[in-house]
């Protein structure tokens, strides 16, 4: 069974699906990675050549592919991934979905530091209003989708890590 990681950009999605692999010693697939070596260029030049159109229909293609190839691996999920539910409906076709969260300030403080800028979804809002407003569209989609919530706020990946095994051990969903 596969494990798929969403949640909202700075959640922590990429360094926890990295940690998640290691230890379950599992193959990781990291969607928006898998996306760039697609194209050939990062993220922010797929949508500032194409728009953010054209990037999810190339997302919906990779996740396609990915949940079709996927087999006891570690999915990790761009953002705004939920905003297609038949993505939604393939990746659940072999795993459970993990949904990871955190209190609002912590994601600006987190996204303030991300070096990898993504150009904005919304260009009519300020910085945070727009994260602020399409956290908020996400969130229905989010926890529709999700077979276990945590939360990142305050804690070390590791505990994360801790906590989502745990969870799929208790669920005989991974070996104990």
């Amino acid at each position: 069974m596969n494990i798929i990681l969403l949640g909202y950009r700075g959640t922590g999605k990429s360094v926890i699906s990295k940690l998640l692999s290691k230890q379950l010693k599992r193959g990781l697939y990291s969607l928006d990675a898998i996306i760039e070596e697609a194209v050939g260029i990062p993220i922010p030049e797929i949508v500032s050549m194409w728009g953010w159109a054209r990037f999810r229909e190339i997302e919906a293609k990779i996740v396609e592919q990915v949940a079709d190839e996927a087999k006891d691996a570690i999915i990790d999920c761009g953002g705004g991934v939920v905003l297609n539910d038949r993505n939604i409906k393939k990746l659940k076709e072999t795993g459970k979905a993990v949904l990871l969260t955190a209190e609002f300030e912590t994601l600006l403080s987190r996204l303030s530091r991300d070096r990898n800028k993504r150009p904005p979804l919304r260009e009519d809002l300020s910085w945070e209003d727009e994260h602020r407003k399409v956290l908020a569209e996400r969130e229905d989609k989010y926890n529709a989708a999700a077979d276990l919530v945590c939360d990142t706020t305050g804690k070390r990946p590791d505990e994360t890590v801790y906590e989502i095994i745990e969870y799929f051990k208790k669920h005989s969903w991974v070996e104990a």
